[in-house]
């Protein structure tokens, strides 16, 4: 975690807006939003089943 929050240190905003600038020109305008949209769906369904195992208790007696 340390590590992290001293990598994220180094980083300013024209670092970000060239990694920005080079996704773009890698995947193109019209990619980024399907590529987001499929992330978000990933997203979405990991934290259902995360929800769904804690809301079981069944689950939890098995293991």
């Amino acid at each position: 975690m340390i590590f992290l929050g001293i990598f994220l240190g180094m980083i300013g905003p024209w670092q970000i807006g060239l990694i920005v600038l080079v996704v773009l020109l890698l995947f193109g305008g019209k990619k980024i939003p399907e590529m987001m949209r499929g992330l978000g769906g990933g997203i979405k369904e990991f934290k259902k089943a995360s929800k769904d195992e804690d809301e079981d208790p069944q689950i939890k007696e098995e293991n």
